[in-house]
């Protein structure tokens, strides 16, 4: 039981990676965000170094789990 439930939260952990991943706007735009680039050396606001910091975690949470389901399924 405890098996299915880590596999259940870990592919809804990586859809929702998918999803933030693809749905992030990239940065480098070319000259253009260069000219309308409020910040100042282009510098991250603080929701943008949120979304950095949660992504993270989700991967390094993604990863771990991936690890322990392959850990309770190889047999030695």
């Amino acid at each position: 039981m405890f098996e299915f439930i880590l596999k259940l939260i870990w592919i809804l952990l990586s859809v929702f990676l998918i999803f933030i991943i693809f749905s992030r706007v990239p940065r480098n735009q070319g000259l253009t965000s260069f000219a309308t680039k409020s910040d100042l050396l282009g510098s991250p606001n603080s929701t943008e170094k949120f979304l950095n910091n949660f992504t993270l975690a989700l991967i390094i949470g993604y990863y771990v789990i991936a690890v322990k389901l392959n850990t309770m399924t190889t047999i030695f």
